[in-house]
């Protein structure tokens, strides 16, 4: 049934989506080389071929997903019962475009999900033959490794190679956000969907870590956090100042050397803080920065602060917080943009 399912979806998204058959084939063999590779939890456990290691992550996926449903209210369905080993370092990689002196990325609509400001492939091969399009298009492009996607609540989402290795606070976001996309998603808000799920993943491992972390992993937690905050911001300041100049009007020529001049002390920052924030952003700075790099931080922050203020304001009540997001999520999109500002203010 599921596989019929599957089959019609695609179908559709032949029939309906902007992208060419050959990318949606892709997709679906993708999708299905998943389903392949997957196994029950309880049958890698039996497997003595397979590491210790390994069982012990798959019996704290085990337990962070019974408290994901338990005490975060998120779905309690079959996502993350089953794990398939990909023999790769990413689940997908994900193309994100810019143009050369604009802050607005480029999107690519389709059927389900709406619009979206990203383009997924199962190969790093097909997603940087598409990049080296768009650069020649004129395009900033940045492409990304994902270690998990969310298939919205049509499918079981599997435990993947990609991240079951993480610590055990960053197994614990990415389950909590990968459900969240569960819980809510608005087809063509890129920003708001990721944003939301950013913010339930910080509660669900606040509330993990109280409960079940040790001391050591607080610890560590939190300077993550911190971590992640000043590259947050960094990145912030950074898309300010190019947003002045790209509004500024002057030649192209000077704008473009002004551009890289921005961008170089952005690194240079990044190099003072480098050892404080460890090898977690060595990938972000490792390629040529650039407009598209800032989209894809976008989406995971802009509306994060809004998002904690309603979380906030409904008492820190999970379940009431859902409420009030799909509220939110019935409004049109300038009213929903408008509601979220005076949360954040």
């Amino acid at each position: 049934m599921i596989k019929i399912r599957f089959v019609l979806l695609c179908m559709c998204a032949l029939l309906a989506g902007c992208a060419s058959p050959a990318y949606y084939w892709q997709a679906a063999s993708g999708q299905l080389e998943i389903w392949r590779k997957s196994r029950p939890i309880e049958n890698v456990m039996a497997d003595d071929a397979q590491p210790d290691e390994l069982k012990q992550q798959l019996k704290l996926a085990a337990r962070l997903r019974e408290f994901a449903s338990r005490e975060l209210a998120l779905p309690d369905n079959r996502s993350y019962r089953v794990y398939a080993d990909l023999q790769r370092p990413y689940a997908v990689w994900n193309v994100f475009a810019a143009p050369e002196f604009s802050m607005h990325p480029r999107e690519w609509c389709f059927p389900f999900a709406g619009c979206v400001n990203y383009r997924g492939y199962f190969s790093r091969e097909g997603a940087e033959d598409y990049a080296a399009t768009l650069r020649a298009d004129g395009y900033d492009v940045y492409v990304g490794g994902v270690p998990a996607y969310s298939t919205l609540g049509w499918f079981d989402d599997p435990l993947l190679n990609t991240f079951i290795r993480y610590s055990d606070a960053q197994l614990a976001q990415l389950l909590f956000h990968e459900l969240a996309h569960q819980v809510l998603y608005v087809a063509g808000d890129t920003t708001f969907n990721e944003s939301f799920a950013v913010t339930v993943e910080q509660e669900g491992v606040q509330r993990w870590l109280a409960c079940c972390g040790s001391a050591a992993e607080r610890v560590r937690h939190a300077a993550a956090q911190a971590a992640r905050a000043e590259f947050v911001a960094l990145v912030r300041r950074t898309r300010e100042r190019l947003e002045a100049l790209y509004r500024s009007g002057i030649g192209a020529v000077e704008m473009r050397a002004e551009k890289v001049h921005i961008l170089g002390e952005m690194r240079a920052e990044y190099e003072q803080h480098r050892d404080e924030w460890g090898a977690a952003y060595e990938r972000f700075f490792a390629q040529e920065l650039n407009n598209a790099q800032f989209a894809a931080v976008a989406a995971y922050s802009d509306w994060l602060q809004a998002f904690q203020a309603l979380l906030a304001r409904e008492g820190g009540d999970l379940a009431r917080f859902y409420a009030a997001v799909r509220e939110l999520a019935k409004l049109p999109k300038e009213a929903r943009v408008a509601r979220l500002n005076s949360f954040a203010q």
